[in-house]
């Protein structure tokens, strides 16, 4: 099995498929390297696509010490990976935990991605509710180590953010609980607690996102409360980015709607490569429409 091993030692598992313009996936907490399946299935006819597992995650390295988890254990581990397949650049689309990391990635190393996707980022980013995010996110690592993975995953079937998925793809959502039930107790505890416990706010970085001149597209679902106003932050803030929003859709955007979600990246994508995804003209504030 394909693994790239990362400087203090852990073993990343990852897939590659196709030729041409590399693209990197990163997945979401409650995803792994088999979350990007339909992209890797639509984008490989024209592009280099690599998906992996985070450190914790199924066929990767699950470290049990918690110090060996965290944001900058994830933005760094993404520069691992391009490190090891020879990849100088790279599209970078992440969802959710994974765009979190996307995004800094790209802020910590700019030279490194020539576009990025951000997909479902947002949740407990705001100033308002992030310490009690922090707080929940500790209290979800203690229950998933007492109770584990397979509880968790049960329990997303009634997430008002999953649940459109659901709704609209029994098979699919069911496929998706399995793999997530089949995460590990330990990673998956560590992960919560060491990242999603202790991230920082997506808004104590606004002069670095006000200096990201990448081309960006941010994709949110109309269902995915948490990361609604978020994402329109960051469409505001980040000097080249783009607000896509799907209707009756949640968080799981690239698997709730596969084909949209392909679509929309894959324009913005050829755009970018043709130097075309460029600025809009800011309105100032006060500024009359006619």
């Amino acid at each position: 099995m394909p693994h790239a091993t990362t400087p203090d030692g852990v073993k990343l598992y990852y897939e590659q498929a196709g030729s041409g313009t590399p693209i990197l996936f990163v997945h979401e907490y409650c995803g792994d390297w088999r979350s990007w399946e339909p992209q890797m299935r639509f984008f490989s006819r024209r592009h280099r696509c690599i998906t992996y597992s985070f450190r914790g995650y199924p066929l990767s390295d699950v470290p049990e010490e918690p110090a060996m988890y965290g944001q900058r254990h994830a933005v760094d581990d993404a520069g691992h990976m391009l490190d090891h397949l020879g990849i100088a650049r790279a599209h970078v689309v992440g969802l959710s935990q994974g765009a979190f990391a996307t995004a800094h990635f790209a802020r910590t190393y700019p030279d490194r991605a020539m576009s990025l996707t951000l997909a479902g980022i947002g949740s407990g980013a705001g100033p308002e509710g992030h310490e009690q995010f922090k707080k929940d996110a500790l209290a979800t690592s203690a229950r998933i180590r007492s109770e584990g993975m397979a509880a968790y995953a049960e329990g997303l079937a009634t997430n008002p953010t999953r649940s459109r998925f659901r709704l609209k793809d029994p098979r699919g959502f069911d496929e998706f609980v399995k793999h997530l039930s089949e995460h590990s107790d330990i990673g998956a505890a560590n992960t919560m607690a060491e990242y999603q416990g202790k991230r920082p706010s997506l808004y104590d970085f606004e002069a670095a996102w006000q200096a990201l001149d990448l081309p960006i597209l941010i994709i949110c679902g109309d269902e995915d409360e948490p990361c609604l106003q978020p994402s329109l932050y960051l469409k505001r803030t980040l000097p080249n980015a783009g607000l896509t929003l799907f209707a009756k859709t949640g968080h799981a955007v690239n698997l709730e709607e596969p084909d949209a979600f392909n679509r929309e990246v894959s324009n913005f994508i050829a755009l970018a490569e043709a130097g075309k995804w460029l600025p809009g003209q800011p309105m100032a504030p006060g500024t009359s429409l006619i």
